[in-house]
This record gives C-alpha cells, structure tokens and sequence, in this order.
C-alpha cells in the first residue's frame, strides 16, 4: 500500500499574524486596518466591482465589520491584504477557500477605478503566489472569474495561471450565476 503524502504547507504561517508583503517597485500588501474602511467602501461603490462580487458595502460600519471577519480568517489560511502604492489603497487581495491538509488555496482580487490599467492585480497576484509557494508550502493556487470577466482573465495569463475549463455555473454575480473559468498553477510549474 502506498505511503500516504502529508502536505508541506507551513500552517505555523496561519497561527502568527499575518506578514505584510513588500515589492521593490513600490507596492505594498499589508493586512486591512479600520482606516481602510473609506477606500473599501469606495470599492464596492464602484459598478464593476459591485457585479463581480455578491456582496455590496451598505455602510462604513459593514465594511468594519468585513475587517474583523478578514482578520479572523487569517488563521484558517484565508488572508486578505490591502494592496498598497506609495502608500495608497490600490486594490484588494487574498487567499480563500484554503484547504491546509490539502495544500491548495485560491486567489481573488480587486484593484480600485482609479488604479486599472496599473498591473495592480498581476503584481499583487505574483506576489501572493511566490509568498504562497515558497513561503507557505502551497502545492496548488486556483483563481477563477466570470466567463464574461475579460480582465481577470488577462490577469490570470500575465501570471501564468494556465486555463484549465470552465464551471457551469458556479460563480453568483450581481446579474445571476455564471459559468466561471477556472486557472491554476502548481508550486512545480
């Protein structure tokens, strides 16, 4: 009988508080603080971001809330970070759906109106996956989007996240369920 492999991601990661992340270029992915709160809002004002993602920000006292949450899920594997330039609030990232015994985890992101067109989420996204990877011990990061989501999809290939097909109706936007493409890369690729 085959030896069973356990997964090599270092959940000790998850049990310390969550690392800030920085670049050489400038950008930055810290852990949310409460004065985010206005520029989270701001985010899901936007009409873009408010189809893409189920939720909607109602107040500055639910984004609060969404924090404490984002906080708390740190140490089950989920981090969500604010991305940051120069100090600005460009955008959003983080892991979800982590399964540690697994080695698997997921990518999702957000960059703000005004920041589109900057590399904000390929750059924050690159940065994720090699701290994912090489610092956690990933074996597998997903990233899915809407079929109709052409720059998350632009994204996933500047990252090199191979295309690997598409979930019948498994992403739930503002108009309805969508079919949903999904890409990966493997720690191996």
């Amino acid at each position: 009988m085959p030896e069973l492999m356990s997964a090599v991601v270092d959940s000790a990661t998850f049990a310390t508080n969550q690392p800030t992340l920085a670049a050489d270029d400038g950008l930055t992915l810290r852990p949310w603080i409460d004065a985010d709160a206005p520029s989270i809002y701001e985010a899901f004002q936007d009409p873009a971001i408010r189809h893409w993602h189920v939720r909607t920000a109602e107040s500055i006292e639910q984004v609060h809330r969404w924090i404490v949450r984002w906080r708390s899920a740190w140490s089950s594997g989920n981090g969500q970070w604010a991305v940051t330039s120069d100090g600005k609030v460009a955008g959003r990232i983080g892991l979800r759906q982590s399964d540690l015994t697994e080695g698997v985890t997921a990518l999702a992101y957000w960059p703000l109106p005004a920041w589109r067109g900057h590399s904000i989420a390929p750059r924050a996204a690159n940065m994720v996956t090699r701290w994912a990877f090489h610092d956690v011990g990933f074996d597998r990061i997903e990233l899915t989007h809407s079929v109709h989501n052409l720059p998350s999809c632009r994204v996933a290939a500047k990252c090199g996240f191979p295309f690997e097909g598409t979930l019948r109706g498994a992403g739930r936007h503002s108009d309805g369920r969508h079919d949903m493409h999904l890409h990966a890369r493997l720690r191996t690729d």
